[in-house]
């Protein structure tokens, strides 16, 4: 066999392997955009910009790495809904249910955030950058020791 074919062949194999996709599912997606009922959905790296989720039901849904920038999440349900790493840029989550959610590593960046429930939610390495905070058990700097 050809050597160049050969190496190429192992170049694209290696390029393809390392190449991040998209995990969500395509039919949870539309779902959710349909219904904005999705508990237990797949919507990891998720493209969901702008979108309005206001009372969507995400409990146990899984969005690690979504794009939420802008995303209307009023009165949304993301009980326990994994938010690893999401970009939640500029996103409104007043009086939202993130109980028990892990919002580590999460860009908050501008969004605003009041009277949301975060009950039991991991919240390691948050930006919080010019986030609006109000009535929700966040805080910024400090120490409890």
């Amino acid at each position: 066999m050809n050597i160049r074919l050969l190496a190429a062949i192992g170049f694209l194999t290696a390029f393809a392997i390392a190449t991040p996709g998209n995990a969500e599912n395509p039919a949870h997606v539309k779902q959710l955009l349909e219904t904005r009922e999705c508990p237990g959905c797949d919507l990891e790296g998720a493209n969901l910009e702008g979108t309005h989720l206001i009372g969507a039901d995400l409990r146990n849904a899984n969005l690690i790495g979504a794009n939420l920038l802008g995303a209307n999440l009023e009165g949304a349900d993301l009980t326990n809904a994994q938010l690893e790493n999401a970009n939640l840029t500029a996103s409104f989550l007043t009086n939202a249910s993130l109980n028990q959610a892990d919002l580590d590593r999460a860009n908050l960046t501008a969004a605003t955030i009041i009277d949301a429930d975060v009950s039991g939610a991991s919240m390691l390495d948050l930006n919080l950058t010019n986030a609006i905070i109000y009535h929700t058990g966040i805080a910024v700097g400090g120490s409890y020791e």
